[in-house]
């Protein structure tokens, strides 16, 4: 049987490596809300929106998407819900005030960049790159692809974690 002291000093030292473990693991730098920053952002075709606030909220091995306080360029107020997991699965859009796409697809490249497909009637529209900044707070999504008028998107929407 171990002295004490020395139990005493393994169960701390036990404690610490464990604490450290899951501290390792985090949380995905993702939840939260973030504010478009419209200025720093390019919509290729414009126009961009003139705001637009997201809240992500991990739900439990998913994510909750809420877009809830957006306003278009013609100053239309706009919000959409999706629920999805990083698993690169379609995921249908829950509710939106408009219908630019059917379903979505999320997987993780690492730790701060994720890779989201869009689809509309079954055909990929737009390739997003999401990047969180090394400090937690700014989100950057550079979009590629096709707009439901055949137009092509080239857009970095730049948010700031509120």
């Amino acid at each position: 049987m171990l002295p004490l002291f020395r139990r005493v000093t393994l169960g701390v030292g036990l404690a610490l490596v464990l604490s450290l473990v899951v501290s390792a693991q985090g949380t995905d730098p993702l939840v939260g809300t973030w504010k478009l920053n419209v200025a720093a952002s390019t919509y290729s075709p414009g126009p961009p929106p003139k705001s637009l606030t997201k809240t992500y909220e991990d739900r439990g091995g998913g994510v909750l998407l809420s877009v809830d306080k957006g306003v278009d360029a013609k100053g239309t107020p706009t919000w959409n819900h999706i629920a999805f997991k990083y698993d690169g699965k379609d995921y249908p859009l829950a509710t939106s005030t408009s219908k630019t796409f059917d379903t979505i697809s999320y997987k993780r490249v690492d730790a701060t960049t994720i890779e989201y497909t869009v689809k509309y009637d079954g055909k990929v529209s737009t390739i997003t790159t999401r990047t969180i900044s090394k400090d937690g707070k700014t989100l950057t999504d550079r979009t590629k692809g096709t707009n439901a008028q055949g137009q092509p998107v080239n857009n970095v929407a730049v948010c700031v974690k509120q």
